[in-house]
């Protein structure tokens, strides 16, 4: 798929430790205290209007939290999947978002709510990792430290995004290699792979592996646990494929549920039971299975880590003043 961001990506996965190295630097300009000055009521604020939106759906934890990877993936940390384009050409219209992304509406709801207390100040792309951080403790989940004073991008492209974001029929090699794109590792990539014990899919990217795997009809993915695809079939019949599936067995629940499903060759998607395909990642599930605790600290570890990937700082960037437009309009 020609997009602007494929040349860059073979660029860095000649040069990769370039990747680290800037996440590494960006990391060093960001603080836990940015805004203790100049907002200092930011993190109760956020917290009291996630602790709304869950209070009203704590199905939306998974796509707050989900939102944060979106971002990430494409172009940094750095808002742009919250821009709109006249001509639906910004990331929001790429398939891996379009009909499916959850959060934007709540995230315009926070960026409110801030711009009346500390108008101007509090960027998007801050906005969304400290709002997954309390989306995620607020159903049970882990807490981690976000440090702050990232600035909006100006460019949002449907094309990078296609390019960018991890697929659901993606395989081992590719979710590696887009993994340390933006020098994550494998064992980041397991353990962000669990932000799914809080995940809700349409069954559109499991049909296949139902009714068309490989391409031939009829045929089933022999990696899935046959009483499970009984499962699935009731939950996905053919031609219904905006059906909303959950992603482990704990359903909502935030454990490493999703770790002992895909042990147990029920996984959802093709990137999910992947995992068991290369020793060294079965190594981290199966030390998530014994020890739930593993997963919930290295967790949190890598989505620091995550949300550190190619931040714009300083001059760069912008505060947006509305999410969804850059301030020039």
């Amino acid at each position: 798929m020609g997009s602007p961001l494929q040349g860059s990506r073979r660029w860095f996965s000649t040069a990769g430790f370039l990747v680290v190295m800037c996440t590494a630097i960006c990391t060093a300009q960001l603080s836990e205290s940015f805004y203790s000055t100049t907002c200092p009521q930011l993190l109760s604020l956020v917290q009291a209007k996630v602790a709304e939106f869950i209070t009203a759906d704590s199905g939306i934890a998974g796509g707050l939290l989900r939102l944060q990877f979106h971002d990430c993936f494409v172009r940094g940390c750095d808002a742009s999947v919250l821009l709109d384009s006249p001509d639906n050409t910004s990331e929001k219209d790429a398939v891996p978002n379009l009909g499916s992304v959850r959060g934007l509406s709540e995230i315009n709801q926070v960026k409110a709510v801030l711009e009346a207390a500390c108008p101007g100040v509090v960027s998007c792309a801050d906005i969304i990792p400290l709002v997954a951080r309390d989306a995620v403790v607020a159903i049970g989940g882990p807490t981690w430290s976000v440090p702050l004073g990232r600035r909006d991008g100006f460019i949002s492209s449907k094309a990078e995004a296609l390019a960018s974001i991890p697929s659901p029929n993606d395989n081992f090699g590719q979710l590696v290699r887009n993994f340390a794109v933006v020098g994550l590792s494998v064992q980041d990539l397991v353990m962000l792979s669990g932000a799914h014990t809080i995940g809700r899919s349409h069954c559109a990217p499991v049909m296949r592996r139902l009714y068309n795997f490989t391409g031939i009809a009829g045929a089933i993915d022999p990696s899935i646990d046959p009483s499970f695809v009984s499962t699935l079939m009731l939950l996905c019949p053919q031609n219904q494929a905006r059906n909303l599936i959950a992603m482990d067995a704990s359903n909502g629940t935030f454990d490493n549920t999703f770790f002992v499903d895909v042990l147990a060759n029920r996984g959802i998607f093709t990137s999910d039971s992947t995992l068991l395909s290369n020793p060294f990642s079965l190594q981290i599930i199966n030390s998530i299975v014994t020890t739930p605790t593993f997963f919930l600290s290295n967790f949190a570890a890598a989505m620091v880590k995550m949300g550190n990937i190619n931040v714009l700082t300083g001059s760069a960037g912008e505060v947006r003043l509305d999410c969804t437009k850059t301030n020039n309009g």
